[in-house]
């Protein structure tokens, strides 16, 4: 059974920085997507960035040039890089894996959250 571990959340001024880490434990395929969505009260919960065993990366467009999405794959982990925070990205940041079983099969799994709050 996999299991996600977040870490990293916490309070932060506007123009701050915060890094976010996510540990999967158990059984990992190669073929996976490890990445980072956010949900507010008012919002669903929407993609912040994610990053595929193959290398690729996408980021929401709101956040692109301020958070960076790495990996280590050695490690099942994945980082997000968060600066110039501004209080627009106050929420519960969740740590997703998506593992790929082929023909289109996908389970994912999803961490606890942890709140990033930005604010002075």
């Amino acid at each position: 059974q996999v299991q996600l571990v977040e870490s990293g959340g916490g309070l932060v001024q506007p123009g701050g920085s915060l890094r976010l880490s996510c540990l999967a434990t158990g059984t990992v395929n190669s073929a996976n997507t490890m990445g980072w969505y956010r949900q507010t009260p008012e919002n669903e919960r929407d993609l912040v960035a994610t990053m595929a065993s193959t290398g690729h990366i996408l980021y929401a467009n709101s956040v692109e040039g301020r958070f960076t999405i790495t990996r280590d794959t050695s490690k099942n982990a994945a980082y997000l890089q968060m600066n110039s925070l501004e209080p627009e990205d106050t929420a519960v940041y969740f740590c997703n894996l998506a593992l790929h079983l082929g023909f289109g099969n996908d389970v994912d799994y999803w961490g606890e959250g942890t709140l990033v709050t930005v604010s002075s």
